[in-house]
């Protein structure tokens, strides 16, 4: 029986240590479950992250390549590639500023429109950043944007704005709102922040060569001889130094430097046209030589020969365009340009019969408003004006007007070629609307100023005067003639004022300006000023019939009959505006008055002096 028990007692501490063992080994099962659930746990977010991170390093390094392989590519010239490898870029990353850079200088470079779109999202992505807001400029003065310009130079900090380079840019953004004198002051600014800077010297002196300072354009010249011996700058400056020696009429220097612009390796076919001009002055018999041995070479290229023609029809050769026209195959009049200039050869030479039938049929493509705005004026000139071809002339014209679909550039040359022939409510109604185009904008207007100031409409003339003033208040002679004619005709008297002192403090040597100015001093009250300020200009100056009845009119008021009187004589015969005619008649009652009290008269000349005819007494 104890044998019993105690072989129970084993069996019982056997079923223990089985249990015991079979617990333990349970939880090391579930421990080494664990261990390897936390294991493969880890691994997978190891392998997450490794893969997220290589994938990013695979990416960072593809878009590496693609950028330094679209920039090799631009830089050896390669630009749609290069453009295409960038849009891939810009794909995956809208915001990416490299591959925008790249994108907007190979469509500069190919000379597309959409550069500005791209320098217009470099400029939103890095707002205070001057070149990119200069480059956007650049960009939209290049494609006639020039709100958009304008918009982008408002946005230079204010201590960026005495930059050369803001400078030049704005100088060229004055010069596309036919701000010449704007232009001449951002220029000179940024050749006096730059003194070095040869392409600064050059683009000032290329504008001051042409300037009436005597002073500046000398300094110019020496600019222009010194960057002639220099690659760069060498036909740029040759081409400005021939046109200045041409209008001197210096004809050594013009030969001189009419040849060594045909030898510079960067010369153009415009070129042979410049060098043209000179030879037609120096010698007839040279001209027309150099002329026979430039058509033939002019008539290998389509553009060359419109050109050519373009160039004869403007300077009076438009005859023998016609006679050249009859030498040449058909093939070679069949490019839109050359239709064109052949179209104003019969034009310029009234040859309206071949005119109508050069228009009558076919296709000019972009250039189709110009065939039949061509085929209505021959319709108009080869008629007696009756109802059936005025209406033909409307219909024609019209017609013409829709062709050229709203277009600024075509509704510019329709508007060049109505003002020519005359058409004057065809021209006024086109120039106002060239005039909605902030590039063609300047030249609308002063379209427009002639337009009205040749039929003496000076309320729609102040109109004109005040935008171009707005669009250019820098200009002194502008604001001059504003103020001027606000004064004639009562119109914003206290503006035209304050306008008249502006001119003259940026200009007072410029006779307009002067005499404006003393004009406005005299309605104010202070004759005597504005006298004196006549007194210090040139008395040749105040001899031109528009200023001799300021003059008059001020001597006038001053008493000085005698001395009035001689600038009086000096509008015989002259044509002079009507606002003006009224001051003439002005200044000869005061005199009709004097004369009549000799006393008067004599007591106003001073004693020690005697008026002379050609100066103002002093």
């Amino acid at each position: 029986m104890a044998e019993r028990t105690k072989c129970g007692g084993h069996g019982r501490t056997r079923q223990l240590f089985f249990a015991l063992g079979s617990f333990f080994q349970r939880q090391v099962r579930v421990a080494r479950l664990a261990v390897i659930v936390a294991v493969s746990a880890i691994a997978f977010l190891l392998g997450i992250v490794l893969f997220s991170y290589g994938s990013r390093l695979y990416e960072d390094w593809r878009e590496t390549r693609l950028l330094n392989r679209a920039t090799a590519l631009l830089q050896e010239g390669k630009l749609s590639k290069a453009a295409q490898t960038a849009r891939e870029l810009v794909a995956r990353h809208p915001d990416f500023v490299p591959a925008l850079y790249v994108l907007a200088e190979a469509a500069e470079k190919q000379n597309r429109e959409e550069a500005v779109s791209w320098r217009q999202q470099i400029a939103r992505l890095l707002p205070t950043d001057l070149d990119s807001q200069l480059n956007l400029a650049s960009a939209a003065l290049r494609f006639g944007k020039l709100d958009l310009a304008r918009q982008a130079l408002d946005r230079v900090p204010a201590n960026d704005r005495d930059s050369a380079a803001y400078h030049v840019v704005a100088g060229w953004l004055a010069r596309a709102e036919g701000n010449f004198a704007g232009q001449e002051e951002q220029f000179a600014a940024a050749v006096k922040k730059e003194p070095s800077n040869d392409l600064y010297q050059f683009n000032l002196a290329a504008l001051q060569i042409r300037s009436k300072d005597s002073e500046k354009s000398a300094r110019a010249r020496d600019t222009l001889q010194r960057l002639s011996r220099m690659a760069p700058y060498r036909t740029g400056a040759l081409r400005a130094l021939l046109n200045d020696a041409v209008a001197r009429n210096e004809r050594a220097a013009a030969d001189s430097f009419a040849q060594q612009l045909q030898m510079s390796p960067e010369i153009t076919f415009g070129d042979y046209l410049l060098c043209l001009n000179f030879y037609r002055k120096l010698d007839e018999k040279k001209f027309r030589l150099v002329l026979e041995r430039v058509k033939p070479f002019a008539a290998r290229d389509p553009g060359n020969l419109a050109a050519l023609m373009d160039w004869m029809n403007q300077n009076g050769l438009a005859g023998d365009v016609v006679k050249w026209i009859d030498k040449l195959p058909a093939a070679e009049l069949n490019s839109t340009p050359t239709a064109v200039a052949v179209a104003d050869a019969y034009a310029t030479t009234k040859n309206w019969s071949r005119l109508k039938r050069w228009t009558r049929t076919g296709t000019w493509g972009d250039s189709e408003y110009l065939r039949l705005a061509y085929q209505a004026i021959a319709t108009r000139q080869s008629r007696p004006r009756t109802g059936n071809a005025s209406d033909e002339f409307e219909t024609l014209w019209r017609s013409a007007e829709q062709s050229a679909n709203e277009q600024p550039e075509h509704e510019l040359a329709l508007a060049r070629l109505a003002s020519k022939w005359d058409l004057e409510k065809e021209s006024e109604e086109l120039w106002w609307r060239v005039a909605k185009s902030a590039s063609s904008r300047r030249e609308a207007l002063e379209w427009l100023r002639r337009l009205y100031r040749a039929e003496n409409e000076t309320a729609k003339l102040y109109d004109v005067l005040q935008r171009i003033h707005d669009s250019s208040p820098t200009e002194a002679p502008i604001t001059a003639d504003l103020a001027r004619l606000g004064l004639n005709i009562g119109q914003n008297t206290e503006q035209s004022h304050q306008l008249a002192k502006e001119a003259y403090d940026r200009d007072p040597n410029e006779v307009n300006c002067a005499v404006t100015y003393a004009f406005s001093l005299s309605r104010l009250g202070k004759n005597a000023e504005g006298v004196a300020i006549m007194q210090s200009l040139p008395p040749e100056q105040l001899h031109d019939p528009h200023a001799a009845v300021y003059v008059a009119l001020l001597l006038a008021e001053a008493g000085q009959a005698e001395a009035a009187s001689d600038y009086i004589a000096a509008t015989d015969d002259a044509e002079i505006y009507p606002e003006e005619e009224k001051l003439l008649d002005e200044a000869k009652a005061r005199l009709a008055t004097a004369f009549a009290d000799p006393s008067a008269a004599i007591s106003a000349l001073p004693a020690e002096q005697s008026p002379t005819p050609t100066a103002l007494p002093r």
